[in-house]
């Protein structure tokens, strides 16, 4: 009766619900992070040092990096409060971005093994959430900042929106 009820409560995996639901995992991480304007993280990233930042991006490329690590290039996306829905049922609501690039930016994670192989592998427009510490002085190719990451949360395409979809989606 329990895991009953546990499953009826959970968002799942990738979040069906009307707002964002953290994973277990993920909850710790994001109590302690800080969301900070692009912007002023991009201009003066002295001040964020050593200090848990959290973004979200939609991916632009995957690159192997140095020590098995990855290189991911990502264009920053606004999380949307109130997720976008299919119907009335939460089963049919997808965590929801921005639709507009706010900016780009270069995370350097280690993947998952389930987020490296098969359809759902984290690739070209998958979106993550990222929670990690930016490199003051490390810039990307574009001028983003670089963020060493601690912990990911990756949804492939199709399983999240952008407000480009609304116009066929319920609120």
């Amino acid at each position: 009766m329990g895991l009953l009820a546990e499953g009826c409560a959970s968002a799942g995996r990738y979040g069906y619900a009307r707002t964002y639901v953290p994973l277990d995992e993920e909850a710790t991480m994001a109590s302690r992070a800080e969301e900070p304007v692009y912007d002023e993280i991009r201009r003066a990233p002295e001040p964020y040092r050593g200090r848990l930042v959290s973004f979200f991006g939609v991916v632009r490329s995957v690159e192997r990096g140095e020590g098995g690590g990855w290189r991911l290039a990502l264009q920053v996306r606004t999380h949307q409060e109130r997720h976008l829905c299919e119907e009335d049922s939460e089963s049919t609501c997808r965590v929801t971005v921005s639709a507009r690039d706010g900016g780009p930016f270069t995370a350097v994670v280690t993947l998952r093994p389930e987020d490296l192989d098969g359809e759902n592998r984290l690739q070209t427009n998958s979106l993550v959430r990222v929670f990690g510490t930016v490199t003051p002085g490390e810039y990307d190719a574009e001028g983003g900042p670089v963020v060493q990451v601690q912990y990911y949360r990756h949804w492939p395409r199709g399983q999240y929106v952008t407000t480009a979809s609304a116009d066929s989606m319920r609120r």
